[in-house]
C-alpha cells in the first residue's frame, strides 16, 4: 500500500518507504558498476545510426549494457516511430510529448543498417503511440519483412506496447513471423498506477496469451524490474501468472533511476536474490530466465531459447489467493511539481551543468554585443542624438 505523506500519496519523485530507500547522492553498490567497454563494433553502429537518422533505445533509455550488446555481441534495439512516445511512465528516459509524422521509410532504412552492420540479431521496438490507430504495428510488420527479406537467417525480436487491446495490430505483427514476441510487464499489479499509469495488467498478459495463441511455434517474452517497492511473493506471483499465459522467456533487473524525475529507488537489490528469482523462475517452467542487477530486456538477447525443462515448482502454489483487478489510473503529470535537483548529483551531472551555464552566459554576452553595434550604427547612419546618463 503506498504511504501517505501529510494526507496524500507520495509524488512520483518520493520513495514509497523513505527510511529504507537508498540516498539519492551516493554511492551505487559495487555490483551495479559497468565497465567501460566499447568493443571493435561501437563506433560504427552508432556513426550509421547517425546517417542513417535511426533511433535505438539503447541510447534513448539509457542502457547500461549498451558497450557490451554493441560492441562485442553485435546487436541492436531498434527505436520505431521515431523517439516521442505519448506516454509517460515513471521509469522510462525516453522523450514525452506530441509525436511527429510516421516515416514509412523508417523500416528500409532500418534493413539497410541492419546489413551493413552484419548484425546477427536485433531487437525492434517502439515508442508507444496511441495516437495512431493500431498503434504503430503497421511499421513493426512492415520492418520484419524488409529484416527477413535481406537475411532469412537474422535473428528478429519484436518489443511491442500493447496497442491498447487491439487485437487486429497484433495479429498484424504475428503474421509478419518474428522470431521471437516481446512485451514487458515491468512491475506488479499494485504499482501499475505508479509505474505504468496508462496501462493494464490484466490487458498485458492477454496479449502475451493472444500473442502464442495466434503463432504458437514463436517464444513469447516478458521483462520485470525490481527495486521499485514490490515485495518478492509479489514477483513470484506475477512469473507465476506469465507461466499460466505460456510466456516462454523471462528477464529481471534492477531498476535504476535515469533523472531525479523519475521514480526513486526503493532499494537495491543483491545478486543472490536475483540469482534466487532466477532459480525459482527455472522451476516454473520458464524456458529461458536472464535475472540479474544489469539485466534489460534485450540483455543477452542472441541466446538460444531452450527446450522446456520439467516444472519443479508448481505455479498454483505463487498465485494471489484473491485475483487482482487492476484498473488504469492517471497520476499527476510530473510538469506540474516542483523538483529540487541537487546541483552536485554526481561529477557528470555538475559538469553538464557548467557547460549549460558557460554557453548561455557566452551567449547572453554575443547578443548584448550585437544589439550595442546595431545600435550605434543606427545612430551613425541618422543622426540620432541619444539621451546619456552621466
Amino acid at each position: 500500500m503506498l504511504i501517505q505523506i501529510e494526507g496524500r500519496p507520495p509524488r512520483r519523485t518520493e520513495p514509497l518507504s523513505p527510511e529504507t530507500a537508498p540516498p539519492v547522492i551516493g554511492r551505487r553498490p559495487d555490483w551495479l558498476k559497468v565497465p567501460l567497454s566499447h568493443g571493435p563494433h561501437f563506433k560504427g553502429l552508432k556513426k550509421l545510426m547517425r546517417e542513417q537518422n535511426l533511433h535505438t533505445i539503447c541510447e534513448e533509455a539509457a542502457c547500461p549494457n549498451i558497450g557490451e550488446c554493441w560492441g562485442e555481441f553485435r546487436t541492436a534495439s531498434f527505436l520505431l516511430l521515431g523517439d516521442t512516445c505519448t506516454r509517460n511512465c515513471g521509469f522510462c528516459d525516453v522523450k514525452t510529448g506530441r509525436p511527429g509524422e510516421v516515416d514509412w521509410g523508417e523500416p528500409m532504412r532500418l534493413a539497410e543498417a541492419v546489413a551493413r552492420l552484419e548484425l546477427r540479431h536485433v531487437v525492434i521496438t517502439s515508442v508507444t503511440r496511441d495516437d495512431l490507430d493500431d498503434g504503430g504495428a503497421a511499421i513493426f510488420a512492415a520492418t520484419i519483412r524488409q529484416l527477413k527479406r535481406r537475411d532469412p537467417a537474422l535473428g528478429v525480436e519484436v518489443l511491442i506496447p500493447d496497442f491498447q487491446g487491439n487485437w487486429d495490430a497484433l495479429a498484424a505483427v504475428m503474421d509478419a513471423g518474428p522470431d521471437i514476441l516481446n512485451h514487458n510487464l515491468e512491475s506488479v499489479p499494485r504499482l501499475y498506477t505508479r509505474v505504468r499509469p496508462k496501462a493494464v495488467y490484466t490487458q498485458s498478459l492477454e496479449l502475451l496469451r493472444r500473442a502464442k495463441e495466434l503463432a504458437p511455434r514463436i517464444p513469447t517474452k516478458s521483462g520485470l524490474m525490481a527495486g521499485l517497492g514490490e515485495t518478492r511473493d509479489e514477483l513470484l506471483s506475477v512469473f507465476a501468472d506469465l507461466r499460466a499465459n505460456n510466456v516462454d522467456v523471462l528477464t529481471v533487473g534492477q531498476y535504476l533511476r535515469p533523472t531525479l524525475r523519475h521514480l526513486p529507488v526503493e532499494r537495491h537489490v543483491t545478486p543472490a536474490e536475483f540469482e534466487d528469482l532466477k532459480t525459482v523462475a527455472k522451476g516454473m517452467g520458464f524456458r529461458h530466465v536472464e535475472s540479474g542487477p544489469l539485466v534489460r530486456s534485450s540483455y543477452h538477447a542472441t541466446e538460444p531459447v531452450p527446450e522446456p525443462e520439467p516444472v519443479t515448482a508448481p505455479i498454483e502454489q505463487y498465485a494471489p489467493a484473491e485475483p487482482v483487478a487492476v484498473v488504469a489510473q492517471p497520476i499527476s503529470p510530473p510538469e506540474r511539481e516542483t523538483v529540487f535537483v541537487p546541483m552536485s548529483v554526481t561529477i557528470g551531472d555538475g559538469f553538464k551543468f557548467g557547460c549549460g551555464f558557460f554557453l548561455a552566459l557566452v551567449l547572453a554576452m554575443l547578443v548584448g554585443f550585437v544589439l550595442v553595434a546595431a545600435l550605434f550604427v543606427l545612430t551613425s547612419l541618422f543622426g540620432l542624438n541619444l539621451p546619456i546618463t552621466r
